[in-house]
């Protein structure tokens, strides 16, 4: 078991390399030994269509796998895809023990590639560091159970709990390296959702980047709520932004767009956006993480209804005082102080002088 751990963490800080570029596919890493416990082949899922982690690895270890063990953070498919399915590769390798962290959320593989390796030969062993594995697909493993991407919520707040000035200045609340840390979250997320109030109030143009500035990076869509049609095509927030952009209205506009730009006309509820069927929405369109950034009303929405499955806070030591703007507008005040928490602490970081505090819900999946 201890050899099965050691192995495990390797795979699994393999398959963080494809972070990045592999949505909406899962994250998966890989490693064969051979019958001495030596590494004879690694590889990671590195994007959609292409090689999957085990076909990198078996790639490497050559002809040299037979009566080896291979270690794999996701359990492999059996039916194709855009690619072969993996499990006859590895029949046809001649390996003799496969080590599956987790089974596969997605219905036209759970289960069946362990089906197919066990009525071929192969020992199978499942749930070695289970969680750390569903952790790192935790999008995929959510949208493929309920249908709606992870959503994570990020705040940049001062020490009593304030957003902006009074006149909604907010540049700079958090410090530069918070901010940093931001670019690399937004890096992970396929979709960064805003409200046209922010757009209209703050120019925001969502920088996205990796630490390593030579790391290949998917751009994330840019998605704005604008129930009033308040955006327009030469606003600096749509002329500056390089990447997709999709608007969510209840009623096109005659308006001249950019190419980048896509207005989607959506149900709605009492007059706005339906939120949850927008959500939904991202579900179909194979979105599994979505990253907000707003202002204290739409953030506010989204606590209420129940919606934020991560929410990210960024707090600077800085006091702004009572006539600032407040982390949340909540439409139903809260009423019984004791009331049960929905989200509860996850981690908390200190980063240069800011502290950040991650909290999910008390549930996951």
């Amino acid at each position: 078991m201890i050899n099965d751990i050691f192995y495990m963490k390797k795979a699994i800080k393999l398959a963080k390399n494809g972070f990045f570029t592999t949505p909406p596919n899962p994250n998966v890493g890989c490693i064969i030994i051979n019958q001495k416990k030596i590494i004879i082949g690694f590889g990671w899922h590195q994007k959609t269509g292409e090689h999957h982690a085990e076909i990198f690895a078996l790639n490497m270890a050559r002809n040299e796998t037979n009566g080896s063990t291979m270690y794999v953070t996701l359990e492999p498919c059996s039916h194709y895809g855009l690619t072969p399915p993996c499990c006859k590769k590895i029949v046809k390798s001649g390996i003799k023990k496969v080590i599956i962290a987790t089974l596969d959320p997605n219905p036209k593989v759970s289960g069946k590639g362990v089906e197919y390796l066990k009525n071929h030969g192969v020992v199978v062993k499942i749930g070695v560091l289970e969680k750390e594995a569903i952790n790192i697909n935790i999008g995929f493993f959510k949208r493929m159970k309920t249908g709606i991407p992870w959503i994570q919520l990020k705040l940049g707040m001062s020490i009593d709990g304030r957003i902006a000035l009074e006149n909604g200045k907010s540049k700079w609340i958090t410090c530069k390296k918070s901010r940093e840390d931001v670019y690399n979250f937004r890096a992970q997320s396929q979709i960064i959702l805003t409200s046209s109030k922010t757009i209209l109030s703050d120019n925001p143009l969502f920088n996205v980047q990796h630490k390593n500035k030579n790391k290949k990076i998917k751009k994330p869509i840019l998605v704005i709520i604008d129930n009033k049609n308040k955006i327009k095509p030469n606003h600096h927030s749509i002329l500056k932004n390089k990447k997709k952009i999709w608007i969510i209205r209840l009623k096109k506009d005659e308006e001249k767009w950019p190419k980048h730009v896509k207005q989607i006309i959506f149900e709605k509820s009492k007059k706005k956006i339906n939120i949850k069927k927008l959500l939904q929405y991202f579900g179909k369109k194979k979105i599994n993480i979505v990253w907000i950034e707003s202002g204290p009303r739409l953030a506010g929405y989204f606590l209420e209804k129940k919606l934020i499955d991560e929410l990210i806070l960024y707090t600077s030591p800085k006091i702004l005082g009572q006539t600032a703007k407040p982390l949340f507008e909540l439409k139903n005040p809260i009423k019984d102080v004791n009331k049960k928490q929905k989200l509860i602490f996850y981690s908390i970081k200190l980063i240069s002088s800011d502290l950040k505090i991650t909290l999910r819900k008390n549930k996951i999946l």
